[in-house]
């Protein structure tokens, strides 16, 4: 794949981890503390950004918006797929151990471009895992590379990413909107409400959410909540602190939206 042009973003250093056509899949392991992150920077090659213990944030560019981003909280049994020349940035929520899966960009499955999330199945966390022993013998390293390819194309996704609109040329008032929004995830205000508070109308503002993030304002927001809501359930909070913590005012009525979106109750969740 060729190089784009240079945008100002510079490429990471994968150094002896980098993948070649011949050693396609690699696996880099770090222990990172509490607050350590990673600028915006690229690689060639295709990562898989994933935690064997600890929580992270990963923000990308968005696939079809080019100078807007995404972020996703990405806890044990998630990972963020970034396709090659992907500009992203890693910040870590909780102490982690980071297993980065690099991927020569000629391995990539097609049609993968830009960042998704991907359920972590039992089998791909193993495979991972193996990989990342020293001094493994190359023959068994090109099986596990290839059942590594293979459980990654059968993976779920979730459309877990929370879109923000770009904050050098978007619309400020949007901006501003999700960002408060953000820190105040168990604030019930509706849009009208949020929009007035920002100097706009709702009309504008369900517009702005359409024609900039493409996705309404109900939509975006539960995204937003799920997304306070990974962390603070992977750390073994009671569903109900969860609840109110994002806002609602019953367990149950919490665990039906999560259900929804996720697949899994809650408390299913926090055991995978």
């Amino acid at each position: 794949m060729a190089r784009p042009p240079d945008d100002g973003v510079p490429f990471g250093d994968t150094g002896a981890f980098r993948p070649t056509r011949q050693r396609p899949v690699r696996v880099r392991s770090r222990n990172m503390p509490a607050d350590a992150h990673f600028d915006p920077h690229r690689h060639p090659s295709a990562q898989l950004a994933y935690c064997a213990s600890g929580i992270v944030q990963v923000r990308a560019a968005a696939p079809d918006r080019a100078s807007g981003e995404v972020t996703y909280i990405v806890p044990p049994s998630r990972a963020v797929w970034i396709a090659p020349h992907a500009v992203h940035a890693i910040h870590v929520l909780e102490h982690a151990q980071l297993r980065t899966v690099y991927i020569d960009a000629s391995v990539t499955p097609p049609g993968w471009s830009g960042c998704r999330m991907l359920v972590v199945s039992p089998l791909l966390r193993e495979l991972v895992a193996a990989l990342d022993r020293p001094e493994l013998p190359r023959e068994r390293e090109k099986l596990l590379e290839g059942l590594v390819l293979d459980e990654l194309q059968g993976a779920a996704t979730q459309d877990l990413g929370v879109p923000l609109p770009p904050a050098q040329t978007g619309d400020k008032r949007l901006r501003a909107l999700c960002d408060a929004v953000l820190r105040a995830p168990a604030e019930r205000a509706t849009l009208a409400q949020w929009a007035a508070d920002v100097g706009a109308s709702e009309r504008t503002m369900a517009r702005l959410f359409r024609d900039e993030l493409g996705t309404s304002y109900q939509r975006w927001r539960q995204q937003a909540v799920i997304a306070h809501a990974l962390p603070l359930l992977a750390r073994g909070l009671p569903v109900s602190q969860v609840a109110a913590a994002t806002g609602y005012a019953s367990d149950s009525a919490f665990t039906a939206m999560f259900k929804a979106a996720m697949g899994q109750a809650p408390s299913e969740f926090r055991k995978t």
